[in-house]
Formats: C-alpha cells, structure tokens, sequence
C-alpha cells in the first residue's frame, strides 16, 4: 500500500476534492446561521488567501464558506400566513392520488387575500393538498377557495424535516363547499403527456402503474401493499426513475445509434443525439434529482466518447451532486438524492473493480456477473441508510437483483419508445411485452418479500449509519491505496 498511489489518484479527481468541504459547510448550515456579511467577508478573505498563497486551506475554507452561504440563501421561505383561514388561490401540480377517503396532490399556493385588510398577496409556497372524496383534483387546474395552511403534525419528525427541506409550507384541506371557483388546465407539462400516453397501453392497472412509475416517475397507482413488497424484497429503487433507469436510457440510445459515424460527421450528430434523449427522458419523469445526477454524468461519458478523452466516474459523479447541491442544498437531506449518489459511488469504488476481476471468456456470463455485483455492491452501499431511514434491510433481494435489471430494461425501453411514437397500431404489442415484464416483476417482488428472512427488521442510529459510512471510507481509501498490477501481454 502507497499513499502516493492515493494521492495520484486523488489528482485525477479534483472535484472529489473539492466537494467534501462544499458539502460540510451545507451540514454546518443545518445546525448554525451566521449573519450573510459575515459569509461574504469570509469569502472574499479566503478566496484571496487562497489566490496570493496558493494555500489548499484557504481554498477549502473558502468552498466551505460557499456551502455554508448556498444553504442560508436557498432556505425556503414561507410566503403564506400558517393558521389563518382565508381566500387561497391554489395551483394543482402533478396527479393526485387516490387514497380512498380522501385525495392528495402537490400544489402551490400561488396568491392569498388578507383577511384584515381584504389585500392580495402573491405567493409561491408548495404545499401538500387534500382534498375529500367528492371533490375531484386535475392535475395543472387553479382553485380559489377558503381555507387554512397548516404546519406538518402527523408522521415522524424526520418526515416533517425532509418536507421543510423540500420548500413545502405544510398542508391545506379542501372539500366541495370551500371552493369558489375552478379553471381548467392551461397548456400540458411534458410529464403530464407522456403519462396520459401510457394510460393508452392496453394492461390491467396495477401493472399500468409500474410502468408508469419506471418509465415516467409516476407513482399515482402504486398501492399501498405492493410498495411493500418492493420496500421488503429490496426493489423500491425500481419504482423511481432513478439512474438505473437513466442508464438504460443512454445504453439504449447508443446501441440505436450506432451506426450514425458511417456517415460525414455522424459521430457529432450521434453525440448530439444521445444527450438530448437521456434528457428529454428526465424531463419526462419530472426532473427527479437521482436522474438529473445521472444524467449529468451521461453527459460527461458521451463528451468523453466524443473527444476520446479519459472518463474518471467518480470526478463525474462529484462535479453532478455539486452543480445540484449548489442550486438546491436541501437536496443534501433528500433520501432519494443520498442513496443514488451512495450507490453509484459503491458502484465507481467497488463494483468496476470486482466486475474486471471476474472477468470470463464468456460474454453472457460476463453480463450476468456484472448484473450481480452491481445490484450486490449498490444494495451494501446503501443499506445502513435504507435501515436508518425505513427500519429494515432487504436480504433476499440480492439473488433477484440481476433478474429486475434485465426485466426493468425492457419495462423503460418498451414505455420510451411508446411516449416518443405513440402509434396505436404498435398498442397491443408494446403493452403485452411490457405488461409481461412490469408483470413479472411484481411477482418477483411479492415472492422475495414473503420468504422467510428476506428481510432483517432493523433501525440503525444516526451514530452508527456515520461510522459504518467512515468504514467504508476507510476501506476505499485503503483500496486506493494499492498500486494497479502491472499485466504483460503473453503474445507481441
């Protein structure tokens, strides 16, 4: 072992680098508020140090400040009056979801009148909206109604965080006699088509529903029992576009285009290409952080196989999370956005190596063995935070995990193409091979949850998931460590 083997390869991942201090001083921020003049001067201080001495302190003194400074002016702020019964203008966002009794959507409160003074006031504060079973909600529709902003009460303590830190106000309930007015949607999001397009596949509405959810980011339709099954069988990853799903994406779309640098300049226009589709892919799903921060690093390896340059994963990986969390540094706290970076970080650190290692003349059984080890080393990545956040660890999904990959490419490739061309012809075929697959994995998931010992239930503390993290941060230092063998070819 070499420290100067860590150090080189540390230089080639200079982003790393910098986001370590970037990301202590958002967590400093959690606990701490100083005054903005103060974080300005700091700044200005350290940046000059670090300029006129050259100094590696004073340059992560002055990230850490910038972190620090991002957190402070990125709290959201609350821009309606909490408690106060009062004439509301509010705009639905996405599907509702049907909860029985009852209906709940994301929404924003976009003006609200002053019941003191009779004054409108605008507003931009998300909330959570409930509405009762005879009122109706569409998604993209404005209501004008009567009623209260309340503060998050129900659920742990760490849900009601995770909502303040994702800008939501609290939550506001509806029913028939409170509204005034209604007006139908204006216009149509992308997401908002793509969905509707896949209501046209002809599958029953379960499986519809995990379509959706792996091909578009909606998971209206997910019952309550069958996200149980994939929570405990170590699959809820699938009902998220995430970077999974992102990856399919660019591998797809690569493999389609292959043939384009045939022609005069066609290696530019199949870049081009391939780059546009990963991103009108997270588009489509909304723009969910996991995705945004894979699709950053697509960008990065189709620039790298455009330029033949070098492609350090984990450089790419540490420059994504820092543009997101520098627009939005609440993302830090966002489980979604934690565990796709841990898990694609323990994918970079562990499962490439262990994947070239085994290596095989075989390449089927390459696949399958890479398929393995990376659904093995992303579900050891993440699993002290999965048992942190959720109280248990999923044991048996292991075995199943290279089966969901491959039947979760052919659930987003199938949903893809029938959101990009829609042809009814094309109906039937496209939604019994998808439906067969989206189908197939329910099964699995129910299957694994309920055998016995496929899922340890247990929570970790916050204490214990940091020092199982400093451990693996030991180990992938000390694997960093090692100096590569060097291989000789047998043959000139």
């Amino acid at each position: 072992m070499k420290t100067a083997c860590l150090f080189a390869r540390l230089d080639r991942m200079p982003m790393v680098k910098l986001l370590v201090p970037f990301v202590a001083g958002i967590a400093l921020a959690a606990r701490y508020e100083l005054p903005l003049w103060f974080l300005a001067g700091a700044f200005v201080v350290t940046g000059l140090l670090a300029l006129l001495l050259r100094s590696g302190a004073a340059a992560a003194a002055m990230l850490l400040t910038t972190g620090f400074a991002a957190a402070q002016l990125h709290t959201p702020a609350v821009t309606v009056p909490r408690g106060v019964t009062t004439l509301c203008e509010v705009v639905v966002e996405g599907f509702p979801v049907d909860r029985g009794r009852y209906s709940v959507a994301d929404a924003a409160v976009t003006a609200w009148r002053n019941p003191a003074t009779g004054k409108w006031h605008a507003s931009e504060s998300r909330i959570r909206l409930y509405a009762d079973s005879l009122t109706t909600l569409r998604d993209g529709e404005r209501i004008r109604c009567r009623s209260a902003v309340r503060p998050f009460r129900g659920g742990a303590e760490s849900y009601r965080r995770l909502m303040t830190r994702r800008g939501y106000a609290g939550t506001m309930w509806i029913g028939q006699q409170q509204i005034f007015d209604r007006s139908e949607p204006h216009g149509s999001s992308l997401h908002r088509r793509v969905v509707e397009r896949l209501d046209r596949l002809p599958m029953d509405a379960e499986t519809r529903a995990v379509v959706e959810a792996m091909a578009a980011g909606e998971r209206r339709g997910i019952s309550p029992q069958l996200r149980t099954a994939y929570s405990r069988s170590g699959m809820s990853h699938l009902l998220a576009v995430s970077g999974l799903h992102t990856g399919i994406v660019f591998v797809v779309v690569n493999c389609l285009l292959g043939w384009l640098p045939l022609v005069r300049r066609g290696h530019l226009l199949k870049n081009l290409l391939a780059t546009a589709a990963v991103w009108l892919f997270v588009a489509a799903a909304g723009f969910p952080p996991s995705a945004v921060r894979a699709a950053v690093m697509c960008t990065f390896l189709q620039a790298a196989l455009a330029s033949a340059s070098e492609y350090v994963g984990m450089n790419a990986l540490a420059t994504a999370a820092f543009g997101m969390l520098l627009w939005n540094p609440a993302w830090i706290g966002d489980p979604g956005f934690l565990l796709s970076f841990l898990a694609v970080a323990g994918i970079l650190a562990w499962g490439v190596p262990l994947c070239r290692r085994c290596r095989t003349r075989r390449r089927w059984l390459n696949a399958l063995i890479d398929a393995y080890l990376v659904g093995l080393v992303a579900t050891i990545a993440t699993a002290p935070l999965v048992s942190h956040l959720f109280g248990i660890v999923p044991l048996a999904g292991l075995i199943v995990n290279p089966v969901t990959i491959a039947l979760s490419g052919v659930v987003v490739f199938g949903g893809t193409i029938w959101m990009l061309a829609p042809v009814g012809a094309a109906a039937p075929l496209v939604g019994w091979v998808t439906g067969q697959a989206a189908g197939a994995i329910n099964l699995l998931a129910r299957a694994t949850a309920s055998l016995p010992g496929g899922a340890a239930d247990w929570r970790l503390g916050p204490a214990q998931t940091v020092a199982l993290y400093g451990l693996f941060l030991l180990a992938t230092l000390a694997l960093w460590c090692r100096e590569p063998k060097k291989s000789l070819p047998l043959r000139p």
